[in-house]
């Protein structure tokens, strides 16, 4: 598998703030890469850079083998970009805004023709029935829709996503997931920032996390949680004061604590569940509930970078 993004030791600076102060990483042909931080880590200006649409103060960038400056023009015609702060007029209809999109990639029309099924686009991505409806009229979820289909609407390899879901409810959230994975299963390649970690762990295939402008590391989601929060706990519900000695036997068990008829066991490695739950029916130990917590993408950032997403 190909890389078809390659960034090396990137920085960029605006005046006497370091908005990027070291960022390498490169992205596989197919897959969904997420720059995963709180918001100022630089993860936008890192984006805008890898885009063309911003020029690096320092270091290497190949998208497509291509450099995002010099080859700015044949660049745009590969890749499609959904801007965090993107707008459009409040009178404009979908159905009009994709037309101009498809008019300003392709003005021959029977090039545009020939490249753009503007009506399959809109049924794919749920916006058919509000081709006539005007942009100020739209929902949340609805405009991002929109500038989804205005990213792809020249069939690009690659599809940048910025904050895509910033602001939006649950279920809007989870339906933009969904549109997603149906690019990446399209054959493209997504690179998509985000500050919210459970959207990094359900959508990325990897992920490069981001904090004051560094890259702290990069990884599978699966990968990074064993790396740095390898501990599991496990809750249990039992008045069964034995606990703490039934297992006192199981290698993997590190500690157990108590907190009313709840029992919190720590421990490592996947065997740890298998043990815990063998001791149990082995000391015959009533149990009314048994849970497994394991680590997230927030406790691999916390354990990085020494403070939360949310600061």
């Amino acid at each position: 598998m190909g890389h078809v993004i390659e960034v090396a030791s990137l920085r960029k600076s605006y005046g006497r703030v370091r908005a990027v102060e070291d960022v390498s990483f490169s992205v596989h042909q197919g897959e969904i890469f997420g720059l995963i931080g709180p918001n100022g880590a630089g993860k936008t200006t890192t984006l805008e850079c890898v885009e063309g649409l911003r020029a690096a103060d320092a270091g290497e960038i190949r998208v497509l083998g291509l450099h995002p400056q010099r080859d700015s023009t044949s660049l745009q015609h590969r890749i499609g970009v959904q801007l965090q702060e993107a707008h459009l007029q409040k009178r404009i209809t979908v159905g009009e805004a994709v037309h101009l999109w498809a008019h300003l990639y392709f003005p021959s029309q029977s090039e545009r023709r020939a490249r753009v099924d503007i009506d399959r686009l809109l049924q794919q991505l749920g916006l058919h029935e509000k081709r006539h409806a005007w942009f100020m009229t739209l929902s949340g979820g609805q405009k991002q829709r929109l500038f989804i289909a205005l990213a792809l609407i020249h069939d690009p390899e690659i599809v940048f996503l910025d904050e895509l879901t910033t602001g939006l409810d649950p279920q809007a959230r989870r339906a933009i997931w969904d549109l997603v994975r149906g690019i990446r299963e399209r054959g493209k390649t997504v690179v998509l920032t985000t500050h919210l970690m459970e959207e990094a762990e359900r959508l990325c295939d990897r992920v490069a996390i981001v904090d004051h402008g560094r890259v702290v590391d990069v990884g599978t989601p699966a990968a990074l949680i064993d790396r740095h929060c390898p501990s599991r706990t496990i809750a249990i519900a039992t008045e069964d004061t034995r606990l703490p000695e039934a297992l006192a036997s199981c290698p993997s068990v590190r500690e157990v604590t108590r907190a009313g008829r709840h029992w919190h066991v720590t421990g490592d490695g996947d065997a740890l569940i298998d043990e815990v739950v063998a001791s149990l029916a082995s000391h015959a130990i009533h149990v009314t509930a048994l849970q497994s917590q394991s680590a997230t993408l927030e406790d691999v950032f916390l354990r990085t970078t020494g403070h939360s997403i949310r600061s």
